[in-house]
């Protein structure tokens, strides 16, 4: 008898435990929302808390575009709800590798044709039927040159020169092929600009063929290292120009689409052929050559918008370098000891403009929480548990090497930060807070306050191994209008559905 008994013992522990620990660590809506108690208003509850929500603008000094982000270029000049962007890259391309030579043995050079810089256009936001125009000049900043290993925030803008060189075009057409170099070659989905030929910047084509180092003195031959090619060329600016534009691109300066062609013709042994030789982008150190340094300025301008109104019943997200959201939840701090089956946070949008349909939404909500440790002002921490339930990560260990976040990321399947749909179109967010308000209800741990944003990147740089964490959102890709806590139609609100113990 006591030999089953024990086991027994055993297993009904075990089940018991399991029980307890569910309260906080386990949420039945990851198995699906069928599995959620009904509501009867004896046993299990739906509570209704109010937020308080007031508008926030995200600080540029905290946003960063590294040279392996996919870059933002281009002009939104006509949403009326969130005002104007525009955004302009800068970059330094380089040869493959050093010595670097136009001509090889034998080669005579017969004439230069052409320089173009080309870019690597992955897609846009916004509409993209509207002509963008684009210049492009170089870069006469000593300190952009000189600066390979640091990354600038997004209001950083190198001095230029005067403009080498423009183009007007539709994004639609960018996805069809072109053949280049006498139709021996051809791509699609490249920006190309003529910036020197036989007309245009001739000097400026000359004097970049003429430091090849087959043929450069000394005292002028910039491609024989890194160091004598970064002092002969600080780098290029591409801007966008007009007021035509309404669109932003995202360009990858990484991809081999692009790239700085030199086209010129030469004869070997009596052959002519035409070719063209390409300046890259170093995205890492090599032996012979730094990276290249990048920069992408990026500015809002909300003037006369609504996102400057202090509105108290709409508040506007925007995809970061843009706005965020304070939220406070008073009611929190008074629930009872209960088992929490659902905690949400429910963000909709208010009804859609026009415009809404060019601009679409953020793809992913973020939430985190204000550190109120001492000397942690105005800086902020990852929510407890819910981000993804599947690791253990703990927020407040800032002095260690235990991960402060999610080492595999948000599980947004489970935390719910992408837009949904209700049935008259409009757009809303869910976002789960299940197991950081059990933790509240169960412990009485700190009812915080809370921001809600779209980041592509996230920082917090108060944790010992601090590092950029890389969010799913395309930077500046996004916008919405949401109901505050008080608005009487489209109210932002939490939603606990509980039961009793």
């Amino acid at each position: 008898m006591h030999k089953r008994f024990f086991p027994k013992l055993i297993i009904a522990f075990s089940l018991f435990s399991f029980f307890v620990i569910g309260c906080t660590k386990f949420d039945t809506t990851k198995l699906g929302s069928d599995l959620i108690p009904v509501v009867d208003n004896i046993n299990t509850f739906a509570d209704t808390l109010d937020i308080t929500s007031t508008q926030g603008l995200y600080p540029d000094s905290l946003v960063r575009i590294f040279r392996n982000t996919n870059q933002v270029l281009g002009k939104i000049n006509n949403d009326p709800v969130f005002g104007k962007t525009e955004a302009n890259i800068f970059f330094q391309l380089k040869p493959d590798n050093y010595p670097f030579k136009f001509l090889a043995a034998n080669d005579t050079l017969v004439k230069l044709d052409s320089v173009v810089l080309c870019l690597s256009y992955l897609g846009a936001y916004g509409n993209r039927s509207a002509l963008q125009t684009l210049s492009v000049s170089q870069v006469i900043d000593n300190q952009f040159r000189d600066s390979t290993y640091k990354n600038f925030p997004i209001s950083y803008e190198p001095n230029t020169g005067p403009v080498m060189a423009t183009s007007t075009f539709s994004l639609l057409n960018l996805g069809n092929s072109k053949k280049i170099s006498n139709g021996k070659d051809s791509v699609k989905n490249q920006i190309r600009i003529i910036i020197a030929d036989d007309v245009l910047n001739t000097a400026f084509m000359t004097s970049l063929f003429n430091r090849d180092t087959a043929l450069a003195q000394p005292s002028n031959n910039a491609f024989r290292n890194d160091s004598l090619f970064r002092q002969f060329y600080n780098g290029l600016a591409v801007k966008a120009t007009g007021s035509v534009g309404n669109a932003l691109m995202y360009i990858s300066l990484t991809d081999a689409n692009t790239r700085l062609e030199v086209h010129y013709s030469k004869r070997n042994k009596g052959v002519v052929d035409t070719v063209f030789k390409s300046l890259v982008i170093k995205s890492q150190e090599i032996a012979v050559a730094a990276p290249s340094t990048t920069a992408n300025y990026i500015s809002r301008d909300y003037t006369g918008t609504n996102v400057l109104s202090g509105s108290t019943t709409e508040h506007y997200l925007q995809t970061s370098p843009g706005t965020y959201l304070n939220l406070k939840i008073p009611g929190l701090s008074n629930l009872t000891n209960r088992i929490v089956h659902r905690a949400s946070i429910i963000i909709d949008q208010t009804p859609t403009t026009a415009l809404d349909s060019t601009f679409s939404v953020p793809p992913y909500l973020y939430l985190d929480l204000k550190d109120t440790a001492t000397g942690m002002q105005a800086k902020w921490k990852p929510l407890y548990y819910d981000l993804n339930p599947a690791v253990q990560y703990f927020p407040d260990f800032k002095n260690t090497l235990a991960p402060y976040f999610p080492t595999n990321g948000v599980d947004q399947g489970y935390f719910g930060g992408v837009p949904r749909t209700r049935p008259d179109g409009r757009r809303y967010y869910d976002l789960n807070i299940t197991r950081y308000t059990q933790q509240i209800v169960t412990k009485g741990t700190t009812n915080y306050e809370l921001r809600v944003f779209a980041p592509f990147l996230i920082k917090y740089p108060q944790y010992a191994n601090s590092a950029y964490i890389s969010y799913d959102n395309p930077p500046a890709f996004g916008r919405i209008t949401v109901g505050s806590g008080t608005n009487p139609n489209y109210k932002m609100r939490m939603i606990v559905i509980s039961s009793i113990k």
